[in-house]
């Protein structure tokens, strides 16, 4: 049955608050092993420096012990704890440790309602290019999430549409913020299709795939190539 213009609204309004709730949620829950799988490809790029230079071993073991706790203390939800010690770590030598402890900051300051600060922080790191792109990448999709109620829909899409693309590793979350923005321009025949190649492709969580097949048939896309095991029915937040 086709959406009147009314129920249409209600949809789009209640996907916008189910995107808000998974870019803006807990931090660790969502991006916690992606970052651990960052620090280790940090640290693989770094071993054979640090083969040569063991008292910078010894200190980035240190460090390395040191950010394991901060964010034991994060997932424990004890941030005051664990403040100071990103702080420290946000000068660390090792670009791993780094960038994760400052992108920790940033979801700490976003948790406790100061968005100034978590935008601030978070533009920084996008801009920080002695980091490695793939964090510079989350950071940017956090800030634009962020300021997403703010931003007119073509700068949302003229900063995260380079990354709304299939294969890279943050095209669901990307390509969301940049099919919504689309469709707020009127421009449904973007949208659609986006909407539609997020729901094939087996990379981007399912939840969000969920959602870009509703948005896709809602739109007119087709979604008839979505893997097995996606939801195309159901309201918005199963």
């Amino acid at each position: 049955m086709a959406l009147t213009p009314q129920n249409e609204e209600t949809f789009f309004r209640e996907v916008d608050e189910e995107l808000r709730r998974d870019q803006l949620g807990s931090f660790w829950r969502r991006y916690g092993k992606l970052l651990v799988a960052g620090i280790v490809v940090a640290l693989l790029l770094f071993a054979g420096y640090l083969f040569w230079q063991h008292r910078r071993e010894q200190a980035a073991g240190v460090a390395g012990e040191q950010l394991s706790s901060a964010l034991r203390d994060v997932s424990d939800n004890k941030p005051a704890a664990a403040a100071p010690v990103l702080a420290k770590l946000a000068d660390s030598d090792v670009a791993g440790y780094r960038a994760t402890a400052r992108l920790t900051s940033a979801a700490l300051a976003l948790d406790k309602g100061d968005d100034k600060a978590a935008i601030a922080q978070y533009g920084a790191i996008a801009a920080d290019d002695s980091l490695a792109q793939p964090f510079r990448d989350l950071a940017l999709i956090r800030q634009t999430a962020v300021q997403y109620d703010t931003l007119p829909p073509a700068q949302i899409i003229a900063r995260l549409k380079p990354l709304a693309v299939a294969g890279n590793p943050w095209f669901g979350s990307a390509g969301e913020l940049v099919g919504l923005a689309y469709r707020k321009m009127g421009k449904n025949d973007l949208a659609g299709p986006l909407f539609a190649a997020m729901a094939k492709d087996k990379d981007v969580p399912e939840t969000i795939r969920a959602r870009a097949m509703r948005l896709a048939g809602l739109l007119g896309a087709d979604t008839a190539g979505q893997a097995a095991g996606t939801a195309a029915t159901g309201p918005v937040g199963e």
